[in-house]
């Protein structure tokens, strides 16, 4: 099981974390990713790690610089930082677990078995 937290009302410019909580098993040796889904818009992929203190993750194009994950191995969490909040960053944050081990950062929505039930973002001044 996945839960997020650390959503809410952020004014534009500022930071934020949110973070991811699995249950049940260890994901420290699975893929894991953030998306976020905004009204009208598909889920969009943000950040991939094919596991915990794997350099090679893999970030969307349009987001790298402002967001960084990170995960804690012995607290079976991983954190999505961002920073100089946009208004149009406003959107349910959702991350996603693999049951399949692997080497790659995965970008696809569709091949992630688990996921949060999200949490709201937004942003207003």
């Amino acid at each position: 099981q996945l839960v997020e937290s650390g959503g809410g009302w952020v004014q534009p410019g500022a930071s934020l974390r949110l973070s991811c909580t699995a249950s049940g098993r260890s994901t420290n040796a699975y893929p894991m990713a953030w998306f976020r889904q905004s009204p009208g818009k598909d889920r969009e992929f943000i950040a991939a790690q094919p596991y915990t203190d794997d350099p090679m993750t893999d970030y969307a194009d349009s987001l790298k610089g402002r967001f960084t994950i990170s995960r804690d191995s012995a607290k079976n969490t991983m954190d999505l930082e961002i920073v100089k909040v946009y208004p149009e960053d406003a959107a349910v944050y959702y991350c996603a677990a693999r049951t399949q081990k692997g080497s790659f950062a995965i970008r696809s929505a569709a091949r992630y078995d688990y996921w949060g039930p999200g949490t709201q973002v937004t942003v207003s001044s």
